[in-house]
């Protein structure tokens, strides 16, 4: 699908309004909506989350929560692990350099690494076998080794703390940069377990964030806020974890939200007309819009903005360090799905950035929609072929298909196959 057929406008929401990054921020004249939740509805929300000692003591042995094992840096990392959710229900075998590397590699390890990749679920490759990952479909194709840095539930922020130490730690020339579409959001998390709760695999842990304030264009970067397993104890009672989070923007966003749907019919016209001013959200305020949809809008309008700067980070880091950057953006088939039916990307301010940056960029989103162009089936039976929640080995091949081209066109010299001085014949 052409792009140019997306809507240009920073963002639009499904919700009939929209945030426009580009628009003046007015002064602050009345009181911030989320600056009303009592401290009885925070205490409330975060009674729901709190863990048991048992979990945090089983967590620290290795006993439970299999996905992931502590770092008082990045808030996890990945554990080897034997999991049942590949094809056909089929076991996937991961597997971590020791003690704290990266996605095991199999394809040329023996050969010095020119390429790293960061970011997330999409770039550890869940779901799928080591040896089935896109940097290994990579790496068997160029050649070379492409070191594998993803960690499943990282933010972007998260992807660019790690960039910063093994970039320091094993270098590479060239930097693969993949963000996915609810990376985004998680810049903001200081705890997982405020939008995703607790499950067998997983504890959600607390994670190092940003703060954002849209009004003076400008964000803050914090700490892991339970580097320690004593802190994680804080989060067994609520006094300490009220201590913790009571001014948590999420936390008060997800709040507002619930208050919404739960007593639309008590809110204030003023105090919804206060966050707009304030925030620069523009929207038709003629008749009384939900705060739901206001508070929607405002915590999609500061996490595309967190991305924004984080970016503008990593440009500035390659600058410095005279290294490359290519930036692939990923997506869940929902999203894509979304696009293809409403016309439309909700991020596109992303996409929009990255290209007036002239940095390479490899949209995934627009891939599998012009790939699907070429298809006579119904888009849901076209993106089975790739996704299993995340890619499958066939996906993983499908993202190397489209990474490889603007990759070499990055790499100089270029790669033994793509080397017009390659000598052929017998080895």
């Amino acid at each position: 699908m052409d792009r140019r057929k997306f809507t240009k406008q920073s963002m639009i929401t499904s919700l009939g309004f929209s945030v426009m990054s580009g628009s003046p921020l007015g002064q602050q004249t009345e009181p911030n909506i989320l600056d009303s939740i009592t401290e009885e509805e925070i205490r409330a929300f975060l009674k729901g989350k709190l863990y048991s000692r048992e979990e945090v003591d089983a967590y620290f042995a290795g006993t439970a929560f299999p996905f992931s094992k502590h770092s008082s840096e990045f808030g996890w990392l990945l554990r080897d692990a034997y999991f049942k959710d590949g094809v056909n229900n089929a076991i996937s075998v991961y597997h971590y350099e020791k003690p704290d590397g990266e996605r095991l590699m199999s394809n040329y390890a023996d050969k010095p690494c020119r390429i790293n990749t960061y970011g997330n679920s999409f770039t550890q490759c869940h779901q799928v076998s080591d040896h089935e990952t896109w940097q290994e479909v990579l790496a068997a194709n160029l050649q070379e080794p492409v070191k594998n840095f993803g960690v499943g539930g990282w933010s972007v922020y998260q992807a660019y703390l790690r960039m910063l130490k093994e970039e320091r730690r094993t270098p590479s020339e060239y930097i693969i940069f993949n963000i996915y579409s609810d990376d985004h959001y998680r810049n903001l998390d200081a705890w997982r377990n405020f939008r995703i709760n607790k499950h067998v695999r997983f504890i959600e842990p607390p994670l190092p964030f940003l703060k954002v304030d849209l009004k003076n264009k400008t964000i803050t970067e914090h700490a892991n806020p339970t580097p320690e397993q004593a802190d994680f104890y804080r989060l067994c009672d609520i006094d300490s974890t009220y201590d913790l989070f009571k001014d948590d923007f999420v936390a008060k966003i997800l709040i507002a939200h619930n208050k919404s749907e739960e007593r639309n019919e008590k809110l204030h016209y003023r105090e919804i007309q206060a966050l707009t001013k304030t925030h620069g959200i523009q929207t038709s305020l003629d008749s009384l819009e939900t705060m739901s949809q206001v508070v929607y809008a405002y915590h999609r309008e500061c996490a595309l903005f967190s991305t924004e700067k984080i970016i503008d980070k990593i440009e500035q880091f390659a600058i410095e360090h005279h290294k490359k950057v290519l930036f692939i953006l990923s997506y869940p088939a929902e999203y894509i799905a979304r696009a293809h039916k409403e016309n439309k990307r909700w991020d596109q301010r992303i996409i929009d950035l990255i290209e007036s940056k002239n940095l390479p960029l490899v949209d995934l989103a627009t891939k599998h929609l012009e790939e699907y162009q070429q298809f006579n089936v119904e888009l849901g039976e076209y993106l089975e072929r790739y996704f299993i929640g995340h890619y499958n080995p066939l996906g993983n091949m499908f993202c190397a298909r489209e990474v490889i081209g603007p990759l070499v066109d990055m790499l100089q010299p270029r790669p033994v196959p793509y080397n017009a001085d390659t000598k052929l014949g017998s080895l």
